[in-house]
Parts: C-alpha cells; sequence; structure tokens
C-alpha cells in the first residue's frame, strides 16, 4: 500500500484529506482491493512521519463512509470498492415529510448514477445540524442543505449566527442551498420557495374563485414539531388586506369548528385538512359551492379527491438541485409556485 499512497508535503490540502483522498483513488482506480489489510493508524503515521492524530482523523473519515472498517484484535480493512469513483454528496433534510421525499426522489433521479448521495434528517433542530455538519466536514464532494430550524419556543427560524457561521466553513463551490433561501449572499447556489410571495400570488391568480366566499380562514399551527415560516402568514395577511377580504387565522381544525356558508379555509397540514373535510360533509354542506378548501402543498391524494392547493413544484425543486451540481452551476433560482384550481373552490 505504501508505494500508492502519497503525502504532498508542500501541498496546502490537510494531510489528514490528502490521506482520505489517496486512499479512495487507489480503491476507484483497483490498486486496493475489497477486505484487502491496511496498516494501523501507529504504522501508518510511523511510515509517513505523520502525527496519528492526522491518520486517526483519516481513517475515522474513511469509517463514516464505510470505506473501511476496524476487526478488534486483527487491524484495518477495505469494506467497499463500489462507488467511489463517484461525487458523493451529504444531503440535510429538516423533517421527513412526504414533501421532502418528494425533493430527494428527485434529486436522486436527476443526479445520475455518477453520485453516491446519504441522507440525514436533522428534525428541524439545531444541535442535530450541527453536530451532523462537524462531524461529516469535508468527508463529501457536496453538501445540500434544507436550513429550517424551530426555536425554543417552537417557532419557525430559518438560521441563527451560530448556523451561519458553521454553513460558512462549507466551500460555496460544495454547498447546495435548497426550499430555502436563508439569510447570506455570496454566489452559491440555491433553489428556493419565496413563502411570502410565492403565497400572495398563488391566491390572486385565484382571486376570481375566492373572492366569492364570505371570509379565508388560514389554518396556520403556531406550534408544532416541525414549524412552518411565519412569511405564509405575512402573504396571506397581505392578499386579504389589498383586496379588502374579511379573515381569520386559527391554529387548528377543532372537532366542534363552526363552519359556516361563504367559509373558505386553507389548510397547511394534512389532519386539519381531514377534520375539515369530515366536518363538512357531518355538516351537510357541500365542498366548493357552501364552503371552499384550499390545501397547502400538492399531494396525488388531494390530486385524486380534488382539493385545490397552493403548492411549490417539489419535483422541479430536486430536479433544479441535481441540475446545479452536474453543471457546477452557482445561481439563485426560485423554485415554481402554483394554483391547482380543482373542485373544494
Amino acid at each position: 500500500m505504501y508505494k500508492y499512497i502519497k503525502i504532498d508535503e508542500n501541498s496546502r490540502i490537510p494531510k489528514y484529506r490528502q490521506i482520505v483522498d489517496s486512499i479512495i483513488h487507489n480503491i476507484s482506480v483497483g490498486n486496493l482491493k475489497i477486505d484487502e489489510k491496511i496498516p494501523s493508524i501507529n504504522r501508518f503515521s510511523e511510515e509517513y512521519l505523520l502525527s496519528r492524530d492526522t491518520v486517526e482523523k483519516a481513517y475515522n473519515i474513511l469509517k463514516e463512509r464505510k470505506i473501511i472498517s476496524s476487526i478488534r484484535g486483527k487491524g484495518y480493512y477495505i469494506t467497499r470498492t463500489q462507488l467511489l469513483s463517484k461525487v458523493n454528496i451529504l444531503m440535510l433534510i429538516n423533517k421527513p415529510s412526504s414533501y421532502k421525499m418528494r425533493i430527494y426522489n428527485s434529486f436522486i433521479n436527476n443526479i445520475g448514477n455518477n453520485a453516491h448521495v446519504d441522507l440525514f434528517i436533522y428534525h428541524c433542530n439545531e444541535t442535530i445540524f450541527l453536530n451532523l455538519l462537524e462531524k461529516y466536514s469535508n468527508a463529501y464532494d457536496y453538501y445540500v442543505v434544507m436550513p429550517h430550524f424551530k426555536s425554543d419556543k417552537l417557532e419557525h427560524i430559518s438560521s441563527t449566527e451560530v448556523i451561519l457561521k458553521a454553513i460558512k466553513k462549507i466551500s460555496k463551490d460544495k454547498l447546495v442551498i435548497v426550499d430555502n433561501k436563508l439569510g447570506f449572499s455570496g454566489h452559491i447556489a440555491k433553489v428556493y420557495q419565496d413563502f411570502e410571495n410565492d403565497i400572495y400570488f398563488a391566491l390572486k391568480e385565484g382571486l376570481a374563485k375566492i373572492s366569492k366566499y364570505q371570509k379565508l380562514i388560514l389554518v396556520y399551527p403556531i406550534k408544532s414539531v416541525y414549524p412552518y415560516p411565519k412569511r405564509i402568514l405575512h402573504g396571506f395577511k397581505k392578499f386579504c388586506v389589498e383586496f379588502s377580504l374579511d379573515f381569520e387565522i386559527i391554529d387548528e381544525v377543532f372537532d366542534d369548528i363552526i363552519l359556516k356558508r361563504g367559509d373558505l379555509f386553507i389548510t397547511i397540514e394534512e389532519l386539519d385538512l381531514v377534520h375539515l373535510v369530515n366536518q363538512v360533509r357531518k355538516d351537510e354542506f357541500e365542498l366548493g359551492t357552501d364552503v371552499g378548501v384550499i390545501s397547502y402543498n400538492e399531494t396525488p391524494l388531494k390530486e385524486l379527491l380534488g382539493i385545490s392547493v397552493i403548492s411549490t413544484d417539489f419535483n422541479a425543486m430536486g430536479k433544479t438541485a441535481a441540475e446545479m451540481i452536474l453543471n457546477k452551476k452557482k445561481e439563485e433560482v426560485k423554485n415554481p409556485f402554483n394554483f391547482i384550481e380543482r373542485d373544494s373552490l
């Protein structure tokens, strides 16, 4: 192995990174084989006159990526030869919703066979997110990040100073921001939703049908395990005020909610939509005539049931993120957001 692994003393690339890259390269070209034993940390450090910490850091990265494994009492072995010559991507998603998975699936379908993607879900938790970034620092060729977090009061935040500082440590050439614009500028690849203007212009597109209703009610969860951007609220209020529409904001659809003819509900969470449709049927109202419903975020089931939606194009978002990596583009792209009218309006 020693004749293959090269360490350049004059390079600005950290030596632990040179070890990682050199081992991966030699596996990809066939110099190192699966199940082949490699030197211990101590032997490697002695052979190349490197500190033990440097070699240990490189080996830990290789172990995290399942490229090598350690067997107690026997040493280190090559465990994987597939995928190593491909582009390695870390994707950090804030929550395990069907919408986020559609972005992920679209990304996977469009990135092609030349890439290997590891997915982690950090549940809008700042600590988990920061730990993942630190743990996998310099371990991947690209980092695809969906920045949505929650405060101690379960309110949505796009970032904090600590989060921005951690993300800025990632090379701009390796970073792709997805689903949210994030609060720093620079020549960075971004494909994002503009939550305030998206809902405003989508509702404006449906104004002709919306204006037949006497009152608009937005069901916006105030506190949620996965909170929603307050910019949705701002865009909704802006629309109602501009067109002099009576409106109300509630945080959930209660089992005994009072429905009146002429109400138009805009729901965000799936459970609120289910409760609302059940109540409409219970009160013997006709959906789309007596009471209207618009749901946030498109799903195949809403299409099947004839529920009108306002929604970003999740497939387009994943595709655009993949294309930015494939074409090495660094630009800001606002993702398409659509108003889709169906029977519930």
